[in-house]
């Protein structure tokens, strides 16, 4: 077990771990591989977090860790920078690292995350595999060869019974949100996936809480492991007025358009992740006529005054910043910040809007997430424990109401501080000329100056997600669906860890107050229909093996559903029938027909029962 991490021997020789960790300042620090340091210091992080101190100099050591903190406090880069310091770039045959998350979205997280921080290692691989994703296309990455794999149970489970995965050389196992997956009811997943991994290999696992049934996981599958608990202590002023928008990829720059058109705002710091892309949003500011600034770790010292000192004096209105160029910005005209890109961690969330609000004035934070981003807001919410409000896009309306009245402002600023008196002669001429009114002039020369450009939004726009109509659905649909999701603490199933593991599969599939009906003889003798449910027919039955809780675990993976909306259950020989709340969007519906449980896909649709009498049809 020791052997997948180098030694760190004269850590061990010049203080105790505890110690060493309480001196940390900076990942330099750390014996972190050069190659993964260049990234770090791209992506702008300094020095640990309080979980990254702790953890990743017992990970470099090779120890099994336990680690407990909230999601947002940094964890991922805990498991990940010493797990890319010491993988072997050589092998790529079979994975030398396995990490598990509960849901799709943070396995494509993680795995992004990994991918950057192994930016420079020449030749590494990592891929996510999920459900709701066909297999080929997983099946060819795993072929081609990967170093790290970041999966789901369900679907990693499926490629290790199909003999797709191969674990035999696996090194280092890494459970994420543990607890989680204990209350999606992948827990028994994870334990057969654990069962046959190596037993010299490395475990860490990480959990925000720790049930007794996560304990007895750890005490099962951990070898003397070290464990860390990490009191996330982060708060928000409550000056902050705090609210997010449901929006992803090229739409961000329209909605950006719309807030800048409509807020009332002074001045406003708008953060991304990346130093190019501080440069190239302003540029695309500054083509819709907003008065920006860029500010990266790459601009020198003097250049980065001047910006600072342009925004201060109101020569520009905006500043594009990454985290670490921003970091001891104070600027009291800053009324607004707004996150293009979704920060990965809380803290990062915290210091970002802190720029506003500052000395107990208001401030305005608004916040980008793309749909597969909802768990960050979530995590965001929980460590701030503050609720950030569903933000409420301008209506086209509202924008060209707002144009209207600058066009009119510049109007009367050209009136009252400029001399006219020739232009009012030329003018005058022209009419006499012409024969034409003086309005229709004054309307010749407001187009002359506007140009191509158009000075209301077409109504067409109302068309697009801007509009506010997908995105607010996606938004009720989260309120709706998913706030249930950040309950955490809260145990809504009994322990079956103590039954014969017969028992606790068949306890398992009897969970949710008995709603599951699992082998009624004919479908005409399904229980009627709850109030507020529909009825689903999905293609896998007895003679795939299927078991409810993978029902449940699939549909609370694939739709971030909680379980306890989820109705009766009715399994039969080649097919099962399931009842979900009516309204299901169809974008859910549509991830679900393509979702994959026990080796087939769901092919999700309404169910019509049949008649007692004869034959009915089924409805698509």
């Amino acid at each position: 077990m020791r052997g997948f991490f180098r030694g760190n021997a004269d850590f061990r020789k010049t203080s105790t771990m505890e110690e060493q960790t309480a001196q940390l300042t900076s990942f330099d620090d750390l014996s972190l591989n050069d190659q993964v340091l260049k990234a770090l210091k791209e992506f702008g992080y300094e020095s640990p977090s309080p979980i990254q101190g702790a953890i990743i100099p017992y990970v470099l050591e090779g120890w099994d860790v336990i680690g407990q903190a909230q999601t947002g406090t940094g964890k991922t880069a805990a498991f990940s920078l010493p797990l890319l310091s010491n993988i072997d770039l050589a092998k790529t045959k079979k994975p030398q690292a396995l990490i598990l998350t509960p849901t799709r979205e943070l396995a494509i997280q993680v795995a992004e995350a990994i991918h950057g921080y192994g930016r420079h290692l020449d030749g590494f691989r990592v891929t996510p595999i999920y459900g709701g994703q066909h297999f080929a296309p997983q099946l060819k990455q795993l072929q081609r060869g990967v170093h790290v794999i970041v999966g789901t149970p369900g679907r990693v489970m499926d490629h290790m019974r199909r003999q797709n995965l191969d674990l035999s050389e696996l090194r280092c196992l890494v459970l994420d949100e543990a607890d989680e997956m204990l209350r999606m009811g992948f827990i028994e997943d994870v334990d057969w996936i654990m069962e046959h991994t190596p037993e010299d290999r490395q475990v860490a696992l990480f959990s925000a809480t720790m049930p007794p049934q996560i304990r007895r996981i750890a005490q099962r599958h951990l070898k003397d492991p070290k464990e860390i608990v990490i009191q996330a202590k982060v708060k928000t002023a409550e000056t902050i007025r705090q609210r997010y928008w449901m929006v992803s990829g090229l739409h961000k720059m329209d909605a950006l358009t719309r807030i800048l058109e409509t807020e009332d705002m002074d001045a406003m710091i708008i953060f991304v992740r990346t130093k190019s892309a501080t440069t190239v949003l302003v540029d695309k500011l500054e083509s819709r006529g907003f008065a920006a600034g860029a500010l990266n770790g790459d601009i020198p010292q003097a250049k980065r005054e001047r910006t600072v000192e342009a925004l201060k004096e109101g020569k520009i209105d905006i500043l594009v910043a990454t985290d670490v160029a921003a970091r001891g910005l104070d600027v009291e005209r800053i009324s607004h910040v707004l996150n293009f890109d979704i920060p990965l961690d809380t803290e990062s969330y915290v210091h970002r809007i802190g720029r506003t609000g500052r000395a107990g004035r208001e401030g305005e934070a608004i916040l980008f997430v793309a749909p597969r981003e909802k768990r960050l807001l979530y995590s965001i919410e929980k460590a701030t424990k503050r609720k950030i409000e569903l933000m409420e896009m301008p209506s086209v309306k509202a924008i060209n109401d707002k144009r209207v009245d600058r066009f009119k402002e510049k109007i009367t600023e050209v009136l009252e501080a400029e001399d006219l008196e020739m232009f009012r002669d030329i003018l005058e001429q022209f009419r006499i000329e012409k024969n034409v009114t003086s309005l229709e002039v004054a309307a010749a020369l407001a187009k002359m100056v506007q140009g191509d450009e158009p000075l209301l939004m077409s109504e067409k726009l109302k068309k697009e997600r801007l509009d506010g109509s997908d995105d607010r659905d996606r938004g009720r649909e989260r309120r709706e669906w998913g706030d249930d999701r950040r309950n955490d603490g809260r145990e809504r199933r009994r322990s079956r860890e103590d039954l014969p593991r017969r028992e606790r599969r068949e306890s398992r599939d009897r969970e949710h107050d008995s709603k599951f009906q699992e082998r009624p003889r004919k479908e005409n003798a399904l229980e009627p229909l709850a109030e507020g449910m529909e009825r689903f027919r999905i293609e896998v039955g007895h003679v795939d093996q299927v078991k409810p809780g993978s029902i449940v675990g699939a549909i609370t993976n694939e739709a971030g559903l909680d379980g306890k909306y989820i109705g009766r259950i009715a399994i039969f020989e080649d097919h099962s029938v399931v009842d979900l709340p009516e309204g299901m969007p169809k974008e859910i519906l549509k991830i679900l027909k393509k979702s994959w449980v026990a080796g087939k896909q769901l092919q999700m649709r309404r169910f019509k029962e049949k008649k007692s009498g004869g034959s009915g049809k089924r409805g698509t």
